[in-house]
């Protein structure tokens, strides 16, 4: 395989609301909450759901390279039940292999609300359930040695076990790329997170605030003198500003695409990250692959949702 994608299995259950209702139920827009199957369930009730689909950032990555031709895999924890199944179903359709065998659990397939306010923001509120419980066990060394690279997101180092999972991936891994994935995530996590980026990963996505708030930056040039200190490849995203990869004195930009239909910004980074690495992975240049990256993340936010197709 290409790539296989490590990352918290999570149907994502997409609505529409106004802002009032981010402000009614204390949600802080553009970020991502984690709640219990109680609040979660609360919030389900006042809302009306427009799509149901398989989600999470990694396997939404995953997905967008399958499309682009790519033989890739994913891992994540779901359980036996009918989200479980749908699941499943969503990853085989989209000829994704999935390395992970359903059993009966007590907590139930994880769920992402993702509320979309009308200037296209999304804001999300996540109900874990088993995806936050993937262990070491649920890791598929075979699978792991016979990929090119791995692929994880900054979401599953949330809890004790999957930060082994995560270990035990990265021990047995080639080549390791890594998403940030949130703000709270990286403010969360900082130490670990600065310490992977410096001596685990060989290529880490983030958007602008995400590595500002990692390295307590002051400003843009802040992040350009620590990518450029680093040695390995890091990849930001800059939203209308485009994307910058640094790697030591090496930088390269690309601009981002103009007069777009802006819909829905869910799975932009997902999409971005999954042309860059389709790029990477067939030895196309750094400036190709950002490109393939801006391509990939101008489409998806001109549809709702985080797949393309």
């Amino acid at each position: 395989m290409k790539v296989l994608g490590i990352g918290n299995a999570i149907v994502d259950v997409i609505c529409k609301v106004d802002d009032q209702y981010l402000i009614d139920n204390e949600l802080a827009k553009s970020t991502m909450k984690l709640v219990d199957e109680l609040e979660f369930q609360k919030l389900l009730t006042t809302l009306k759901i427009e799509e149901t689909i398989s989600g999470g950032s990694v396997a939404n990555s995953i997905v967008g390279l399958s499309q682009l031709g790519n033989d890739v895999g994913f891992i994540g924890k779901v359980n036996d039940d009918e989200l479980g199944q749908k699941y499943q179903e969503g990853l085989t359709k989209e000829k994704v292999q999935y390395f992970y065998n359903k059993e009966k659990e007590t907590s139930p397939t994880g769920t992402c609300l993702i509320l979309i306010t009308p200037d296209a923001e999304r804001t999300m509120v996540t109900f874990l359930g088993i995806a936050g419980k993937i262990n070491r066990n649920d890791i598929n060394e075979k699978a792991v040695k016979e990929s090119e690279m791995i692929f994880l997101e900054g979401y599953l180092w949330d809890e004790g076990e999957p930060k082994l999972a995560f270990d035990k991936s990265m021990s047995l891994s080639n080549i390791k790329a890594m998403s940030l994935s949130d703000q709270f995530c990286v403010e969360r996590h900082k130490n670990d997170f600065l310490n992977l980026i410096k001596n685990k990963l060989d290529i880490t996505f983030a958007n602008e605030q995400e590595i500002k708030s990692l390295i307590d930056a002051k400003n843009f040039d802040d992040v350009i003198e620590f990518g450029k200190q680093l040695g390995k490849l890091l990849i930001i995203t800059r939203g209308e500003k485009g994307s910058i990869a640094i790697k030591n004195q090496e930088i390269v930009e690309c601009q981002s695409k103009p007069n777009l239909k802006i819909v829905d910004l869910t799975g932009a980074g997902d999409l971005f990250a999954a042309g860059f690495l389709h790029g990477f992975i067939n030895n196309t240049t750094i400036k190709e692959s950002l490109e393939k990256g801006t391509e990939m993340s101008s489409k998806i936010i001109q549809k709702v949702g985080a797949r393309l197709s």
